[in-house]
């Protein structure tokens, strides 16, 4: 199944405002600029086939130049597994109360990704 895309320009510093705290983080997940659009989905381990959630990967800008990542503000703290596609998933993260959880996209895709 073709991976959904959108098409958004860049947002620069200072353009993203999390509200932190309590049982509620959040998560970024850093791509490189090959996934631009690209909607990754995330969801809770403990219910990994429902309640899904997905954010689209944008280019950020910084004073130093530029990254890739998806975004995705007020998440109740848990493990969380991110989808490589809509069967197989690309790794898993915690994310803490209060806290914003990183996870790199691996370079290449899991045994069985389609």
């Amino acid at each position: 199944m073709p991976a959904h895309r959108h098409e958004y320009g860049p947002t620069e510093s200072g353009t993203v405002l999390l509200d932190l705290g309590g049982d509620t983080g959040a998560l970024i997940v850093y791509t490189g600029p090959d996934l631009l659009g690209r909607e990754i989905e995330i969801s809770r381990a403990d219910r990994p086939r429902e309640a899904r959630t997905h954010a689209a990967v944008r280019e950020r800008r910084i004073p130093d130049g530029a990254f890739h990542s998806a975004l995705y503000p007020d998440l109740p703290a848990g493990l969380y597994t991110v989808w490589w596609d809509t069967e197989t998933p690309a790794g898993a993260v915690t994310v803490s109360g209060g806290g914003i959880a990183e996870f790199a996209w691996p370079t290449s895709g899991p045994v069985g990704a389609g």
